[in-house]
């Protein structure tokens, strides 16, 4: 059932939400949020200054004590009532992730947003499980005893593409470890992450522990991120802006966490079933119309199966049907902006002088060009060294090449600058257990390609970036490891005092 609010009406006290309430930012700047599909706005807000950070920040250094002293099991309690609520929101948060992002409502409502509401329920259980290693006397004299701890608060980044999901891989294992957090979503898609604060506040998460703060990169974001009481920084988005976080981090020398771009390579060995392929290529590459830094982007496939995998790409990309992103039967919806369907635009108009467009390369027209939209596009014959194969184009667009042998094929899966994800498809368990070992990327998928779940770790390798997302491994990004010694003995003087001050009576 098509569910809708207005937006103006539910944010009408403004896009910052801090300590516990929405209000009115203070940059003095204005921005416009615009429906990606329609080109027009739906909302208007001002955007945070340095003064809206530092209130946030405030607020969670003010929340820290009582929350980073809770126990595992009264976390987790709080962690599961938002769970529901979450899952009571559903329709809502679905709508606004469409509206926003301009998403097919059947992605935001069998994807984004059950993946959202598992994540909470994941880490609600997972809240009472921080453990460090048994007490034990590693020393003859001594017990020791490892202690994870909460780092206070964490400054974290979201990026447009999920705006739902990004808010809940920073938050969840953040606050489920103790810590509070100020999440700074892209200020083109506010409106999920402040359900998503508002749905922990029904759920009895105390003020402080999550706000968000709504503003610009240069202002709101480095602000963020060089602040001196945060104490670690997560941030998701492209490479080059990774790289600048990384400058400032530096600065406070803080925790750091980047989940960056991505050029998944999808690896064609020649004992494939190939039909299962060319499915798995053009689901993996459209998803979110390509704006996934997890989406298959090179798909390298063996020579004896190149032309038919070509072919039957082209085919099937040709069936996918773009339309209103609020149309159950709609496949793929637009881009972000119109600025980014010009960006890829640009990648495949470049790629006409020296590879083969197959099919797709163009914007529609009729109703849908007053949105961002751009046909989902397969690139052939490009080299290995060209811009639309070593760039993160970032949109609904599909390179192919062939490669000979399996050491080819691995080298060429590994020869660009990122390391996110990968996938290697082959009905043999020796050559895809070969191309798991030696693709090096954070995760591998075989004979599949995007599939997440909660329980498992997201995060890259190389240029796309450190640190994991999801599963209880992220707590080792949101704790200090803290180790305690107990002298067992009660001797006053012990044996390696005698380095200091051996030889006295």
């Amino acid at each position: 059932m098509d569910h809708r609010f207005d937006v103006t009406e539910r944010f009408a006290e403004g896009a910052q939400f801090i300590a516990g309430s929405l209000r009115g930012g203070s940059s003095g700047r204005t921005q416009d949020v615009v429906d990606p599909a329609t080109g027009e706005t739906v909302y208007s807000y001002e955007l945070a200054g340095t003064a809206d950070v530092d209130a946030a920040v405030e607020a969670a250094r003010q929340a820290f004590p009582e929350w980073g002293g809770a126990t595992p099991g009264e976390r987790s309690d709080t962690l599961h009532r938002f769970a529901a609520a979450l899952a009571e929101d559903a329709a809502d948060l679905a709508y606004a992730e469409s509206l926003n992002c301009g998403k097919p409502i059947k992605l935001s409502n069998e994807f984004d947003v059950p993946g959202s509401i598992d994540n909470a329920a994941f880490f609600a259980g997972a809240a009472r499980h921080l453990e460090g290693k048994a007490a034990g006397e590693y020393s003859a004299d001594h017990t020791s005893v490892i202690r994870r701890e909460p780092l206070g608060v964490v400054g974290s980044i979201a990026p447009w593409n999920y705006p739902l999901q990004m808010a809940a891989w920073k938050v969840l294992p953040a606050i489920a470890a103790g810590n509070t957090i100020v999440l700074k979503p892209a200020e083109i898609t506010p409106f999920t992450s402040l359900l998503f604060a508002q749905a922990a506040q029904r759920a009895g998460l105390p003020d402080g522990v999550l706000n968000i703060v709504s503003g610009a990169g240069r202002d709101a974001g480095e602000r963020l991120v060089g602040h001196p009481s945060v104490a670690m920084t997560s941030f998701t988005g492209s490479t080059a802006v990774g790289k600048r976080v990384a400058e400032i981090a530096t600065g406070t020398v803080k925790r750091l966490h980047l989940e960056l771009g991505g050029k998944a390579p999808f690896v064609v060995f020649d004992d494939a079933d190939l039909e299962a392929a060319v499915h798995g290529a053009a689901a993996g590459s459209l998803i979110n119309t390509g704006q996934d830094c997890t989406a298959a982007t090179r798909a390298y496939v063996q020579r004896p199966l190149y032309d038919a995998f070509v072919s039957g790409v082209a085919d099937l990309m040709a069936t996918v049907r773009l339309g209103d992103p609020f149309d159950p039967s709609t496949d793929l919806g637009p881009l972000i902006s119109h600025t980014q369907r010009d960006r890829v635009a640009g990648f495949v108009d470049r790629a006409r002088g020296y590879a083969t467009v197959v099919t797709g390369g163009e914007a529609p027209g009729g109703e849908l060009a007053k949105g961002a939209y751009y046909r989902p596009t397969l690139v052939a014959g490009a080299a290995q060294d060209s811009e639309v194969v070593q760039s993160e184009i970032f949109g609904p667009v599909l390179v192919v090449l062939p490669f000979d042998s399996d050491d080819e094929g691995i080298a060429l899966a590994n020869d660009t600058p990122y390391g996110l994800a990968a996938s290697a498809w082959s009905r043999d368990v020796y050559r895809t257990g070969r191309a798991t070992r030696e693709i090096n990327a954070g995760c591998v998928w075989v004979n599949d390609h995007i599939p997440i779940i909660s329980e498992m770790p997201h995060g890259g390798a190389k240029a796309s970036g450190f640190g994991k997302d999801m599963s209880a491994y992220s707590f080792e990004e949101y704790t200090q490891v803290k180790h305690v010694m107990y002298d067992n003995t009660a001797v006053v003087r012990k044996d390696w005092h005698r380095t200091i001050f051996g030889g006295r009576p």
